[in-house]
């Protein structure tokens, strides 16, 4: 039986990473609660058909192309000291994977 989507997505993110995918992801894990078992990131993935940031991140991506530089969206929401920096994980890979 083949696998899931969302099982073989974690795969390739785990590859991309030089990591595994957790076949036990949650509590029952013993090594840890993110998808991906990789040494200093914790990664979790999402696999939707639709994610509402998708839109904004496609326009940015299609602009910053048009400028020839890398795409950075960033998220912040009222009140939180948190900014989250959304980049495609490909890049991300390749310059983790240069050090």
């Amino acid at each position: 039986m083949p696998d899931k989507t969302w099982k073989a997505v974690e795969r390739r993110i785990a590859k991309m990473f030089g990591g595994t995918r957790n076949p036990l992801s949650g509590r029952n894990s013993r090594h840890t609660s993110a998808d991906i078992i990789h040494p200093s990131l914790y990664i979790e993935v999402k696999h939707r058909s639709r994610i509402p940031f998708y839109k904004v991140w496609k326009d940015v991506y299609a602009k910053a192309k048009s400028e020839g530089k890398i795409p950075v969206l960033v998220i912040h929401e009222k009140g939180s000291e948190t900014y989250l920096a959304v980049v495609d994980a490909k890049f991300l890979a390749e310059v983790l994977n240069k050090q």
